[in-house]
């Protein structure tokens, strides 16, 4: 296999639940050897399914396995001093570290960032929280939890989200978690970058809200020009025309032909040539500004064709796609040519359950999903005796309570 990106990088992972898993776990796709720290009782997320029919492990949940593959699991119960001088021996020789409790509980466990970067001035320090550090700038919400629904919310994408102001919902993904997750992948790998010139690391401060506004344009720049809150319009997008879900004789489709050179080609298909200099739509605004009449027109002709007569006729010409769902999404051939849905195996089962691939292609320093998330403490013994415990050491750290060690140490 060729080198990876981020081998030789070693992080300790003090995160549960998604926004964090799935920042630690873009890192470990890269060759970054990560060490997840649990609790005994393990990350909240290894109890949340889905599960399969015959999952004998019921601390395995598939979203869990999806955000944890390629990392290792070390049980430490922080609450133990013997657990925390465990812990910081193994952030000693560590290049990162990514956390998303809520605020101050790292302090209360004495691994606050100054403390850490005390004694090991390279490290890099990452934390997600609702409403951020106050290293980053004190939030009057700083002391307020969050989910993603949440995050949704008050980073502004669920005001623009629904077929109209009356019907606000959240995306249906989790993405007031991953969003967040990508940045603080992001500011991660850029203090190390910059820690390798200077030596020195600091602290990498990520609020999700603040995430979700930055991806929520729509938010920003119509309030920033206009001085009026967008709303929900469906599918279509603000200032863009045809852009939008629009019905075939079958089912739907998406398209987007906002642009002159695309309009241009759809009206060529639809055997409109006229359309392309009608004072009504000749400049991508006025197709915005005259969208009623633009949609009668465009749905009109869409609806004559079955979605696969509108792919036959429109495809790779302008953008259009059908709306795939799980099982086409599985049975696509983009997905399997892209490696984009790769196998792990479940533990207590004979079977292989698809996780979702690297989006990155790297073509020197690929990324690779290399094996299944951890069962909780998989790793414990080789981790912490790779941090310089014996079996002496290991035995009085279970003794005290720090950590479960399954079987007899050898």
């Amino acid at each position: 296999m060729a080198g990876q990106a981020l081998a030789g990088i070693r992080i300790i992972d003090l995160t549960q639940a998604l926004s964090g898993p799935f920042c630690t776990s873009l890192l470990a796709d890269q060759g970054a050897d990560v060490i997840k720290i649990e609790s005994p009782r393990g990350d909240m997320l290894r109890h949340t399914g889905p599960f399969g029919d015959g999952d004998e492990n019921p601390a395995y949940g598939g979203v869990f396995g999806n955000a944890n593959r390629n990392k290792r699991s070390v049980v430490l119960d922080l609450k133990v001093p013997e657990a925390r001088d465990a812990l910081l021996a193994l952030i000693d020789d560590a290049d990162a570290l990514v956390e998303n409790f809520s605020n101050g509980v790292m302090e209360r466990l004495g691994l606050g960032y100054d403390e850490l970067a005390s004694r090991n001035p390279r490290l890099v320090y990452t934390s997600i929280r609702g409403f951020g550090d106050a290293r980053g700038g004190v939030s009057p919400y700083a002391n307020w939890p969050a989910f993603d629904i949440v995050a949704q919310a008050m980073g502004g994408l669920m005001s623009i989200t629904g077929q109209d102001a009356s019907s606000r919902v959240r995306v249906g993904s989790g993405i007031g978690d991953t969003v967040p997750a990508l940045f603080a992948a992001f500011g991660t790998v850029t203090a190390l970058l910059e820690a390798k010139s200077s030596g020195k690391g600091q602290y990498v401060d990520v609020a999700m809200v603040d995430s979700v506004l930055a991806v929520s344009e729509v938010v920003v720049n119509n309030y920033a020009y206009t001085g009026v809150s967008p709303e929900p319009i469906g599918n279509q997008l603000r200032g863009f025309a045809p852009f939008d879900v629009v019905p075939a004789k079958d089912g739907e489709v998406t398209l987007g032909a906002p642009h002159n050179p695309q309009w241009a080609k759809l009206c060529a298909v639809m055997e409109r040539p006229d359309l392309v200099t009608d004072p009504r739509f000749d400049t991508d605004h006025k197709r915005w500004v005259n969208r009623e009449p633009l949609y009668e027109i465009v749905t009109a002709w869409t609806s004559s064709h079955t979605v696969a007569e509108l792919v036959e006729l429109l495809g790779g010409k302008v953008p259009l796609g059908p709306i795939l769902d799980a099982a086409d999404i599985f049975a696509d051939p983009h997905y399997a040519a892209r490696n984009m849905l790769p196998q792990l195996p479940v533990p207590g089962t004979d079977r292989e359950i698809a996780v979702t691939g690297v989006v990155p292609k790297l073509s020197r320093t690929p990324g690779e999903v290399r094996h299944r998330a951890p069962l909780l403490g998989e790793h414990t013994v080789e981790v912490l005796r790779s941090a310089g415990l014996n079996n002496a050491a290991l035995a009085a750290l279970q003794t005290a309570g720090g950590t479960v060690i399954e079987g007899v140490l050898s």
